[in-house]
């Protein structure tokens, strides 16, 4: 039977698994009637894949659109079909005039705002179909170029070809992209052949609990142990400044009476029950003090 659940689960996503598998997998365990994931992962990719259980799902807007760290391996001197290492091999140059100045100079240039045309084998859907299924189809689609934000771009170790990276990025950044096209600039080509994701907005990889490690807490048949391991839901919320509202204001607001703050600063806040320190939602105070409601958990 499955059950309201409200919260956040920091998922591990183990490799050669769908983002949206691992969630249908994680809604099953967990016996949730309601959960949607916060921005997907490469087959290949591991790491934090946040999940949202029922009114959790309201302000995953929130994470899909906050920043991204990654830490990625890449293999110089061969450019594959899709980016990495499970595409074919279809071109390769040698590596030996790489030098570090040159992988430098090269990171230099995909520092701030870059423009990318995704890759065809990247999880970025087509009329509710993932880019990769269309190209294992021998499909291609015509992609727009975006524009992202690469913040820090460092250079954890180069050795043997095997360029190391940890790459804080604006949401949208495509990793195996970024590689492909900085191969491209060394004049040797380059694929993608690990890939984590290590961050996300407010979310660090040491928060993460594994699939395997949910997998032997469903089977003591206690969904309390499972419980355990959820967040609140604010806690994703948590570079939003928090509005404490009294029991009668918190009761005007869910009559849907306006409320005016006039002693609080024009922006989005976070709305919380004072008397019962609960979370309440999500609003924007106008100049002027009047809060505009964005969004509110159901009670």
């Amino acid at each position: 039977m499955q059950r309201k659940l409200n919260g956040v689960l920091l998922l591990d996503k183990p490799t050669n698994m769908s983002s949206n598998q691992a969630l249908q997998k994680v809604k099953w365990l967990f016996s949730a009637k309601k959960a949607g994931h916060t921005g997907s992962l490469d087959l290949l990719a591991t790491g934090l894949l946040p999940i949202c259980f029922g009114e959790a799902t309201k302000f995953s807007q929130f994470l899909l659109d906050a920043d991204k760290y990654y830490y990625v391996v890449s293999k110089l001197g061969a450019s594959t079909t899709t980016g990495d290492l499970e595409g074919e091999i279809v071109e390769t140059h040698s590596t030996k005039e790489i030098t570090l100045e040159a992988i430098h100079a090269v990171l230099k240039q995909f520092d701030g705002e870059i423009d990318q045309i995704p890759s065809m084998f990247s999880a970025l859907k087509h009329k509710g179909q993932p880019l990769y299924k269309l190209a294992r189809q021998g499909i291609e689609i015509e992609r727009k170029s975006r524009t992202v934000k690469i913040y820090q771009l460092k250079l954890v170790e180069w050795k043997e070809d095997n360029l190391i990276l940890e790459v804080h990025c604006s949401k949208g950044t495509y990793i195996r992209t970024l590689v492909e096209d900085m191969g491209k600039k060394l004049g040797c080509g380059a694929h993608v052949t690990f890939l984590r994701r290590l961050k996300a907005g407010p979310y660090r990889e040491e928060q993460m609990i594994e699939l395997s490690a949910i997998e032997k807490l469903a089977e003591q048949e206690d969904l309390s142990l499972l419980d355990k391991n959820i967040l609140p839901i604010d806690s994703m919320l948590q570079n939003i400044p928090v509005v404490s509202l009294s029991r009668l204001q918190t009761e005007s607001l869910q009559r849907g009476r306006p409320l005016f703050l006039r002693d609080q600063l024009p922006g989005v806040v976070r709305l919380v029950d004072a008397n019962q320190n609960r979370f309440l939602g999500i609003g924007e105070i106008e100049v002027g003090g009047k809060l505009l409601i964005n969004r509110l958990i159901a009670q």
